[in-house]
């Protein structure tokens, strides 16, 4: 027994019908309708969700979820895709952050360490109050935007090597 049973309305029907025969729109939301057309129970029984994946080429979740949307939501909600959740702001650390995080990082490590760790470094500042949280993926991108490098005063991790003569030419 399916949890969720499809039975759509006779207006809900013939708009899902109209959108699938017009084909222009967007691919999710044309799959999304002939799952629910092949699901609808009123229309001839309704098709097992197996059916459905074998017929349209979609996965198993997919099929639950356009159900469970229909049923819970309504149509509209089955049909287009959820809003994303607003993204953050894309850089955390920049400025006069940044420029404090390269001063903690340059300087000497607490006591007991032998040197600074990412996820040290994101403690501090968060202790110091530069920022209210953040990742230590976060603070190794600000770092690699920087041309310092620890090990070296030249910039990169490796330096570049005299590449051999091929000339032939005597060493002098």
């Amino acid at each position: 027994m399916d949890k969720y049973r499809v039975t759509l309305t006779a207006e809900e029907r013939g708009e899902l019908e109209h959108l699938v025969s017009v084909g222009k729109g967007a691919a999710r939301r044309l799959t999304h309708a002939r799952i629910l057309l092949l699901a609808d129970t009123d229309a001839g029984g309704g098709h097992t969700d197996d059916e459905i994946v074998a017929a349209l080429g979609v996965g198993l979740c997919t099929v639950g979820r356009v159900r469970r949307c229909l049923v819970t939501a309504g149509l509209p909600a089955a049909l287009d895709p959820r809003p994303q959740p607003p993204r953050p702001g894309q850089v955390k650390i920049k400025g006069d952050i940044e420029q404090r995080l390269i001063e903690l990082a340059c300087s000497d490590p607490p006591e007991g360490r032998c040197h600074w760790t990412l996820q040290l470094l994101a403690d501090e500042l968060v202790v110091l109050g530069l920022v209210e949280a953040v990742s230590t993926e976060t603070v190794r991108q600000a770092l690699k935007k920087t041309t310092s490098s620890r090990g070296s005063s030249k910039r990169g991790a490796s330096r570049p090597r005299p590449t051999p003569s091929t000339s032939g030419a005597w060493r002098t």
